[in-house]
């Protein structure tokens, strides 16, 4: 695991874009695992500034989400499909018949699970993984639990969750109980790994997740385990790291 402590979000993001470009330029037709919420919008804009620029083409690129709220449809604006068309897709060269993200207003929940399962499977897994980190310690909505959750299963977000999301909806009713989201298993697969993590409320899940004990209490411990980790956090999240 490489931990990269960086002076502020805006290096963290810069930095962080350039390992995705990469990956890309190296292998056109690679697939990237790509995150939501407030922590990835800034490598977003870094990488369709590349784009804009005529230094990276997502032609050929694939992608898979982790995770979608359970009762959204794609063109509700809370969720993860509009944020990534928002924030990336419509301002790429990128063929969204080759973006998924589960389908959170499947009839059958758990079959969906199953379906996204093979599709990250049949696409020979995933190159580059992008991942946020809640304040919690989890990763996508794998929450703290006594296990580690092997595939993309349907979860019921704790309240932590809940209160933390509340800031992109009209009030905490509106918030989705539940997600569906990939396994830990599933995404210790991808062949690299790049979490994100900026701000002071990170840095003791940060902390833990780097020097702490590795358990399913602090679901993002476990990428201690992977052999490619890289954590950037700009120097409040990082704040605990140096002492």
């Amino acid at each position: 695991m490489k931990v990269v402590i960086t002076k502020d979000y805006t290096e963290m993001c810069k930095l962080a874009s350039r390992i995705f470009a990469a990956e890309i330029t190296l292998k056109p037709d690679c697939v990237l695992g790509l995150a939501t919420g407030s922590t990835p919008v800034g490598m977003y804009k870094e990488l369709v500034e590349m784009y804009n620029e005529h230094r990276v083409d997502f032609s050929q690129v694939k992608t898979v989400n982790l995770d979608e709220y359970a009762g959204l449809s794609g063109d509700n604006d809370q969720s993860y499909r509009y944020f990534m068309n928002h924030n990336l897709f419509d301002h790429i060269n990128i063929n969204k018949e080759n973006t998924n993200v589960p389908n959170g207003t499947a009839a059958d929940l758990e079959a969906e699970c199953e379906r996204y399962e093979q599709v990250v499977a049949s696409m020979g897994g995933v190159d580059v993984q992008l991942l946020g980190i809640g304040n919690n310690g989890h990763i996508a909505f794998n929450e703290p639990c006594e296990e580690f959750p092997e595939k993309t299963h349907v979860v019921n977000l704790t309240q932590n969750t809940i209160e933390a999301n509340a800031r992109f909806f009209a009030s905490m009713d509106d918030v989705p109980k539940k997600a569906l989201t990939m396994g830990i298993g599933t995404i210790m697969k991808a062949k690299k790994i790049v979490l994100l993590a900026n701000g002071a409320k990170k840095a003791q899940t940060i902390y833990d997740t780097v020097y702490g004990p590795i358990t399913p209490k602090v679901p993002a411990s476990i990428l201690r385990l992977h052999p490619d980790v890289t954590i950037f956090v700009d120097e409040e999240a990082g704040a605990l790291l140096k002492k």
